[in-house]
């Protein structure tokens, strides 16, 4: 009842309290209509290719071959001819798990 006493006020006749009553019922009704996801963890993130590999895990495209050649991700990749689609949740969480160590070959 408040909200349509508050669309037929003009703006400069409104309020702060009005102002911010009206925000926070718009922010309240924003998940129910589907235009904004409530829970954005469910969202899957993806990255393509060899390059989205290497700007995941931070290495070079030959460090990300030798990963994605290992087999440790091999969960979270989709691979159909040469594109290559992997869950980056899913390989950080792999890699995280795994104990092989990355980088150079001989460290001092």
């Amino acid at each position: 009842m408040k909200t349509l006493a508050l669309r037929d006020k003009p703006l400069f006749q409104a309020t702060l309290g009005d102002l911010i009553e009206a925000l926070n019922e718009g922010f309240a009704n924003e998940g129910k209509d589907g235009r904004a996801n409530t829970n954005p963890s469910i969202e899957k993130r993806y990255v393509y290719g060899l390059i989205g590999i290497s700007k995941l895990f931070g290495c070079s495209q030959a460090t990300a071959q030798r990963i994605k050649s290992s087999g440790v991700i091999n969960e979270a990749i989709s691979q159909n001819g040469k594109i290559i689609v992997v869950d980056a949740d899913l390989a950080l969480d792999l890699l995280k798990v795994s104990n092989k160590k990355w980088g150079r070959k001989y460290s001092k």
